[in-house]
């Protein structure tokens, strides 16, 4: 027999009793999962929290006094629903400061440009950069006009295909928010601009981070800032013209030493097999424009209401469910890092790691990362969830601050849901509340309640990754 023939009949051999077992599972199970969900869907308690979050709160920052407000606020909120274990794990997090900025158009003529600086970037001088900009759309107008380059802004405009989908036309485009200063800085740009990484644009710019290189630097580093989409194209069309563009950019930007910060963690306490662990949870910090309540309050509250609604049910799950606020993911994922690394000694306990961080939209269904029985497994208790529409299973993943343990072997769920608006206000002032549809929100916690209360409930485990790293 040939190996590959051997090795799908080994396959199907060994998926064959999970799939009974699922299929058995998912039966015994449907009492509970129906209750979640007609709890998480009996009214907006999500919605109210996320928004009292925001509301409160603002912007959540990593190194920010807003931040560790939020923190302190949570924790109370999780004792008072009765969750166990809350405590908080320290992090040790980057601490960019933004400062005061501006962009001014002073050739061909006098205008403001609407813009962000970037995290991470450095500053410019008090009196700020006044020089030439050169417009380029990709790496390789780039490199083809270097001669020009020297002195100059660079202006990457390069513009979101709205052909792809969202997160692939996302991950062309940030390419030039993230490398774009180094790259220039190799030809003697002065600055770097970028175009705002979004769909649509009302004149809004988005932030987000950008990158120099550790190693093999040939210039200093040089300061970033996002223009609008309608800025951009309008230097693009003036240098189009043959116009001279010349424009003064002011930034303040500055990291100060590491500041302290902090995971939140709490849990419903397992009752058979406390030791193994089902993680949920999203990212608590934000950037600091808006109140970052898409990203990523809205995922964060999402999964804990999913873990105070199993611990309402009355019968504890056989296994341990934990909820976990990750920090820091924005600018730098010390929060991701330092859960793996605390929790070092029991990463071969984590039986599922899931986390929520596309926006609480309308859910389609799971993004599952781990090997192809594990997939087997999430198909056949995917129909749970056909109530809300969201019996899908697809692979993805895993998301960032559960690629960590992701790496150690955990496999790792997402919620599959409706992106077609996420890069609208993504990283912007835009980020707040009323962008989120209570129903939809409500659906989302779930989703989350269910999939984690089932598992935490099987007899058998979800069939691991092989790990790569990080331990």
């Amino acid at each position: 027999m040939r190996p590959r023939s051997s090795a799908i009949l080994l396959a199907l051999a060994l998926l064959a009793p999970l799939s009974v077992h699922a299929q058995r599972a998912s039966e015994a199970h449907r009492a509970a999962a129906d209750r979640l969900i007609d709890a998480a869907l009996a009214d907006s308690a999500a919605h109210k929290r996320l928004s009292t979050l925001a509301d409160r709160f603002g912007h959540r920052m990593s190194g920010s006094t807003s931040l560790e407000r939020a923190l302190d606020w949570i924790m109370e909120e999780m004792r008072r629903d009765g969750l166990e274990n809350v405590h908080a794990e320290p992090v040790m997090v980057t601490n960019w400061v933004r400062g005061a900025e501006s962009a001014e158009l002073v050739s061909p003529r006098r205008a403001t440009l609407r813009m962000l600086g970037l995290g991470r970037s450095v500053g410019t001088p008090r009196a700020g950069i006044t020089a030439p900009v050169i417009v380029v759309r990709d790496f390789a107008e780039l490199r083809a006009r270097r001669a020009d380059v020297r002195g100059k802004m660079v202006l990457f405009n390069h513009p979101f295909d709205t052909t792809l989908p969202p997160f692939s036309a996302y991950g062309r485009a940030v390419q030039y928010r993230a490398a774009g200063a180094d790259s220039a800085a190799k030809f003697g740009a002065v600055a770097a601009l970028v175009r705002s990484v979004t769909p649509r644009s009302l004149q809004t710019p988005h932030t987000g981070g950008l990158s120099y290189a550790d190693t093999g630097r040939v210039a200093p580093p040089i300061p970033g800032a996002a223009l609008t989409v309608e800025d951009a194209e309008m230097l693009h069309r003036m240098q189009e013209r043959g116009e001279r563009i010349v424009v003064t950019l002011k930034m303040a930007a500055r990291t100060l030493p590491p500041a302290r910060s902090r995971n939140i963690v709490a849990e419903i306490r397992g009752s058979e097999r406390p030791e193994e662990i089902i993680v949920l949870g999203g990212h608590i910090d934000s950037w600091d424009v808006g109140q970052g309540a898409m990203d990523d309050a809205g995922g964060s509250v999402a999964a804990w209401e999913a873990v105070r609604l199993i611990g309402k049910q009355g019968v504890r799950p056989r296994r341990t469910v934990r909820v976990v606020l990750w920090t820091n993911e924005e600018i730098g994922l010390a929060g991701a890092t330092a859960y793996r690394d605390a929790h070092r000694g029991e990463l071969d306990k984590h039986i599922l790691a899931m986390e929520s961080d596309n926006g609480v939209f309308r859910p389609y269904g799971l993004f599952f990362a781990g090997p192809e029985a594990g997939f087997a497994l999430m198909r056949e208790l995917s129909p749970l969830l056909a109530r809300i529409g969201a019996d899908s299973v697809a692979p993805g993943g895993p998301q960032a601050d559960v690629s960590p343990l992701y790496a150690a072997g955990v496999p790792t769920l997402a919620p599959n849901v409706d992106v077609s608006r996420y890069f609208w206000y993504h990283h912007t002032d835009a980020d707040t509340p009323d962008k989120i549809d209570p129903a939809d929100m409500a659906r989302c916690v779930a989703l989350m309640a269910v999939m984690a209360n089932t598992i935490a409930n099987l007899d058998g485990i979800v069939p691991r990754p092989q790990p790569t790293g990080g331990r």
